[in-house]
């Protein structure tokens, strides 16, 4: 099995919420090395070999996103994304809890390597237990140096805030989570600008994911090259993998990238005893399903793409013959429904309408038209949006319902039985 141990090494092993267990093991080295030895172009350009890609979802390469920045007198942020709410996936919220250290070292890199002396962290309101883990490893980092004026004595001054969010989905979103962050109303911005170019407060800005910033410290640690040489052509290194829904051992798994769908099934225990596989969500809530002729695929951005669907940010749903994909199809709609700010007119009313159209179906009253309209609005959403909100209600629908259109048709008044109550 291809599971490896990089950021995810110590985790259940030692108490790595300790500044003395994480150095110990290596920690912060990184960080001293590269505020006295490495300039901040050193950085960038270490990031930008070793071909990272942003872990939150979009995977968009960091090096070049952090090279978009322009050459001004003006402040510059960093903004690290810990809004971690796309139905399936729960790896930044373990790495919040139990490394910390990692993340915020990751922090100190990230904000380095793009000449920063601020950086945040945006924590999702419900990670109650992770805020207070690392507001106290901020605070054991600071004691010894690593925060504030004078890092260290070098001259480098940087500081990081912890903001809190109030549990908005849509805040998940760059340009919702600065708004949040500067105190105004969570919902997206258009663009142009983008944000590294007006961004919080207006000024230039780079916001990354927990994963993404966390993995800058091997990167500096082995060697851009370390990283590149592994995953595929596109996709370099490696993922950690939120496995759930009808496995034996759902939880996080720290894989390559490239590593086949049908692997990253058998790593979690594999499916129930007697059971069969109907379907997999590749990319969390927001992505469609791939099936059985898929399994062999390699797990990789390209890869989902080209299977219909994404790799998204990293979270692997499992379901089996037991699945009433009805009722799964209105869980999600009816989420992604309740999540939308209600800034874009098709995000706002289309969900709504799919998802009392979908409750019609879960309760076996779906109408003779139902289907036909559910395949119209779920197709008259996508790509009308500021953001990527509404462009994530119909995926999983529009998959389930061409491949177990029998599930709704059963729920249609007057086919098979079915009347109305």
């Amino acid at each position: 099995m291809p599971v490896v141990k990089v950021l995810t090494a110590g985790i259940g092993e030692a108490d790595l919420r300790e500044i003395a267990t994480y150095e110990a093991r290596g920690g912060y080295r990184q960080w001293k090395r590269a505020v006295r030895e490495l300039s901040p172009a050193d950085v960038l350009k270490a990031v930008d070999a070793s071909g990272l890609r942003g872990r939150g979802g979009a995977g968009f390469p960091t090096g070049r996103k952090w090279q978009f920045l322009p050459a001004s007198d003006a402040p510059r942020y960093l903004v690290c994304n810990c809004d971690e709410a796309e139905p399936g996936t729960f790896k930044d919220h373990m790495l919040l809890e139990e490394n910390p250290h990692a993340v915020l070292e990751g922090i100190l890199l990230g904000a380095y390597g793009i000449a920063s002396h601020h950086a945040f962290i945006y924590i999702r309101g419900e990670f109650k237990r992770g805020y207070q883990i690392f507001s106290r490893a901020l605070e054991q980092a600071r004691a010894v140096g690593y925060v504030g004026t004078n890092v260290l004595g070098t001259g480098y001054d940087l500081e990081v805030t912890v903001h809190r969010g109030a549990g908005a989905y849509i805040c998940g979103e760059e340009t919702g989570l600065l708004n949040s962050l500067e105190g105004k109303r969570g919902e997206p911005r258009l663009k142009p600008p983008f944000p590294a170019v007006a961004g919080l407060y207006g000024m230039p800005t780079v916001v990354n994911n927990v994963e993404t910033l966390a993995y800058i410290v091997p990167i500096l640690e082995r060697g851009p090259e370390w990283f590149a040489s592994v995953g595929t052509e596109r996709s370099k290194g490696y993922k950690i993998v939120s496995v759930s829904g009808h496995v034996q051992r759902p939880g996080n798994y720290e894989v390559p990238m490239g590593t086949p769908v049908r692997e990253l099934v058998e790593i979690a225990g594999g499916l129930r005893p007697g059971r069969t596989l109907k379907a997999i969500q590749p990319g969390g809530g927001s992505s469609a399903c791939i099936f059985e002729e898929h399994l062999d695929l390699p797990y990789d951005y390209e890869s989902m793409a080209k299977a219909g669907s994404m790799l998204g940010s990293g979270a692997f749903v499992v379901f089996d013959d037991t699945t009433d994909f009805v009722k799964a199809a209105h869980n999600l709609v009816r989420f992604f429904a309740h999540e939308s700010c209600g800034q874009c007119t098709p995000c706002r009313e289309g969900g709504h309408w799919l998802e009392r159209v979908l409750e019609r179906f879960v309760h076996g009253r779906g109408l003779p038209g139902d289907l036909e309209m559910l395949h119209r609005v779920s197709g008259s959403i996508t790509g009308l949006n500021l953001c990527a909100l509404g462009d994530s209600i119909e995926p999983f629908l529009k998959s389930v319902l061409r491949r177990f259109p029998e599930q709704f048709e059963a729920r249609v008044i007057g086919r098979n039985g079915v009347a109305a109550r």
